[in-house]
């Protein structure tokens, strides 16, 4: 997790700092197969060099982008999960908990749905 150590130190808040890191370590330790790169200044991984998920951190929440199709797959769980959103990225507010499993589903969806992709994002 060395590629995220900067991005990490740049969060002010130790709470979200924490949360941001233990979401970032979960993607790692149960997809070991997705590389962990930084790119535009957000924490990503990708499979094959093409994108499946990313993150950003906010003042109020932590930011979930599995792109636009991974958002229209998952629309309804999302809304579901009590998640606020926009088109391209999910909202988990500091203090709510983090649905692994719905964000278990984004991953892996993306990883098949990507499988022969061969651009970073989809055209």
């Amino acid at each position: 997790m060395e590629v995220f150590a900067q991005f990490l130190d740049r969060i002010d808040h130790p709470g979200h700092r924490e949360r941001t890191e233990e979401v970032l370590s979960w993607v790692r330790n149960n997809y070991p197969n997705l590389a962990p790169i930084m790119a535009w200044n957000q924490p990503m991984f990708t499979d094959h060099d093409t994108y499946i998920i990313g993150f950003s951190t906010a003042k109020q929440h932590l930011a979930v982008a599995p792109e636009r199709a991974g958002m229209v797959h998952f629309a309804d769980e999302i809304v579901q999960a009590g998640y606020d959103h926009t088109n391209l990225l999910v909202r988990i507010k500091w203090n709510s908990p983090v649905d692994y499993s719905l964000l278990q589903k984004m991953i892996e969806f993306n990883i098949m749905d990507k499988a022969d992709c061969s651009t970073f994002w989809r055209k």
